[in-house]
């Protein structure tokens, strides 16, 4: 019997193990997921703590099945800044509240639907085309860190030869760790590469570097100054009752219908990776409330809408460790950020292109995922048809296709509604693969490629 080359969810690494590989995770996320607060104004301490509750949360709901980290999701950046300027934090923390709610009730239909229309909906060859859009569709942020300046200015930022040594560095110590690290450091290459990547920007371009925050930051927060300082809960609850705030509030709630899309793809991602049906176990259903119940978590917090992340899907692809614990430990690891304050400044100091060299990887493996599964399932492009639906979802979701609603007005409230790329390229590929004739083409030929499947735990 061949020897298993991975971690399944419910087993659990040695403590000295799993420490490393759940910091992997939390570093593996973090500049995303602070990034979304610093950008809507919203509190970086609170997005941490929501970050990590929410993780749990969905460990909990979804059986503990689906090893996917939650983290802030970029969607709701303009709706929030929109509501936020306008209609203050509490209303705009009610709108995503809101669309947590529409996670909730999705998932209700879900489950009495059942998954086979999403099946007859989404054929391989859509599906391993949306994964490859995932992935590629924020190479532009990673190739972005990777080649630009960190101190220069993010709305112009500069090239800079410094920050490609830097990025480089990185990326080069993190594919070594890959492929010629044995033992347990084979499975800790992101972690490696930041930690050296970090070193080398300390020697070649402290400047980068400003620890002053660091040692400004308190050691810890004590609970009574941390709600004090960081809850926006009482502005929420003030939202709650105020029928104008429900109305500017409702703006942000179509914000769930394109992360939906989102959350769908990733879920594939991740079924793709372990090799297993997650759609049926624990079910789409599971997944959609669990993610609904982390957003409404957040939002009454004060904290952004959470989703699943695409670096940490590019760490259980490289690593094969889809360890539930390990997962469970890198949210404990953010609940406990939220409250270290020297912690939490000094990983806000990591610089840009360190974070650039690691993703470069983690993306470019989620679109590896989607071309091998155009080879498991044997996607014939001699068929024009599954080369126009490939076509088409790639160019337009790797491109940046979307849709923008300037100035919309609902109830005397104005404003600027989008349809993001991985949304548009979903919806293109359900509606190609539905008017186009000659379906059976899209699912393949899985008996020309048949491989022995991972049974879920």
């Amino acid at each position: 019997m061949p020897k298993k080359d991975y971690v399944d969810v419910h087993e659990t690494p040695a403590i000295q193990k799993l420490i490393p590989l759940s910091l992997q995770h939390l570093f593996a996320m973090f500049g995303a997921t602070v990034l979304v607060p610093l950008l809507t104004g919203l509190d970086v301490s609170v997005a941490l703590l929501t970050s990590g509750i929410g993780t749990l949360l969905f460990l909990l709901i979804t059986k503990g099945k689906l090893p996917n980290y939650l983290g802030s999701s970029f969607a709701f950046i303009g709706p929030i800044i929109t509501v936020s300027a306008s209609h203050g934090v509490g209303t705009a923390m009610l709108g995503c509240f809101i669309a947590g709610l529409v996670y909730l009730i999705v998932a209700l239909i879900v489950k009495s639907a059942g998954v086979e229309w999403l099946n007859r909906l989404l054929p391989p060859v859509v599906i391993a085309s949306i994964i490859i859009v995932i992935g590629l569709s924020l190479s532009g942020v990673a190739v972005g860190w990777a080649l630009n300046d960190p101190l220069s200015d993010a709305a112009k930022p500069a090239y800079s030869l410094g920050a490609v040594e830097v990025a480089f560095v990185t990326l080069a110590v993190t594919v070594i760790a890959m492929i010629f690290f044995r033992g347990f450091l084979s499975v800790l290459p992101i972690l490696t590469g930041m930690i050296i990547g970090y070193i080398y920007t300390l020697v070649r371009h402290p400047e980068w570097i400003d620890l002053t925050s660091v040692a400004r930051a308190p050691l810890f927060i004590t609970p009574s100054m941390w709600m004090k300082e960081h809850f926006v809960t009482g502005q929420v609850l003030d939202a709650f009752t105020s029928p104008a705030s429900w109305m500017a509030a409702l703006i942000i709630a179509p914000v769930a219908f394109v992360t939906l899309a989102e959350h769908i793809g990733h879920l594939l991602v991740t079924a793709n990776i372990m090799n297993r049906d997650l759609m049926r176990d624990p079910g789409l259903h599971r997944s959609l409330a669990g993610d609904g119940a982390a957003v409404v978590f957040a939002s009454f917090l004060g904290g952004p809408p959470s989703t699943t992340y695409g670096e940490n899907m590019g760490v259980l692809a490289i690593t094969k460790v889809y360890s539930r614990a390990v997962i469970a430990g890198a949210a404990c690891f953010a609940i406990l950020f939220a409250f270290v304050g020297k912690i939490g400044a000094f990983l806000m100091t990591i610089p840009k292109p360190v974070l650039g060299g690691v993703t470069i990887v983690l993306f470019g493996i989620i679109a590896a995922q989607g071309m091998r599964m155009y080879v498991e399932h044997n996607i014939d492009f001699a068929h024009k048809r599954n080369m126009v639906v490939a076509a088409i979802v790639l160019v337009t979701g790797i491109g940046g296709f979307k849709l923008d609603f300037h100035e919309v007005t609902f109830s005397n409230f104005i404003a600027n509604l989008t349809i993001d790329n991985i949304a548009m390229a979903t919806f293109l590929g359900i509606v190609l693969h539905a008017v186009l004739p000659g379906k059976e083409v899209a699912f393949g030929d899985t008996k020309k490629n048949e491989q022995p499947h991972r049974q879920a735990s």
